[in-house]
């Protein structure tokens, strides 16, 4: 008895391939979603890290002057800082909002400065916080 032998074409089926696509499309969702959240994650903490040394030296200024510095290029321009930060979310180094101190009561000499500082964007960060809060 002789028997006859089909042979099947190699390959892979329609549906195989499909499903082959599906999980390298989701794959490569997720990864640019993580990508992208990295990326704003790590602005944010680069504004944080901005803040600090800001606010630190407007206290420094505060307490070597007993008054606080007109503006941020006075804090450059006697050495507290070395320059000026870019707000990593603005791009730009003059978006800063700074709240200006109230006049002090007991010395009339002295004049109204920057108390704090804050980053100039309106968005909001991953937390749902606005930057302008920070």
């Amino acid at each position: 008895m002789v028997r006859m032998r089909r042979t099947r074409a190699e390959g892979f089926t329609l549906i195989e391939l499909m499903i082959v696509m599906a999980i390298i499309v989701i794959l490569a969702g997720i990864a640019t979603a993580l990508c992208v959240n990295s990326i704003q994650r790590s602005k944010e903490a680069v504004l944080k890290s901005d803040l600090f040394p800001m606010r630190d030296d407007i206290t420094q200024y505060y307490a070597d002057k007993n008054n606080y510095p007109p503006s941020l290029e006075s804090l450059v321009s006697e050495k507290y800082l070395r320059a000026v930060p870019v707000d990593p979310i603005t791009n730009s180094a003059d978006t800063w909002q700074t709240t200006m101190s109230d006049p002090q009561p007991g010395n009339a000499l002295a004049e109204s400065g920057i108390f704090d500082v804050k980053s100039g964007a309106e968005d909001t960060a991953i937390d749902g916080s606005r930057y302008a809060d920070w």
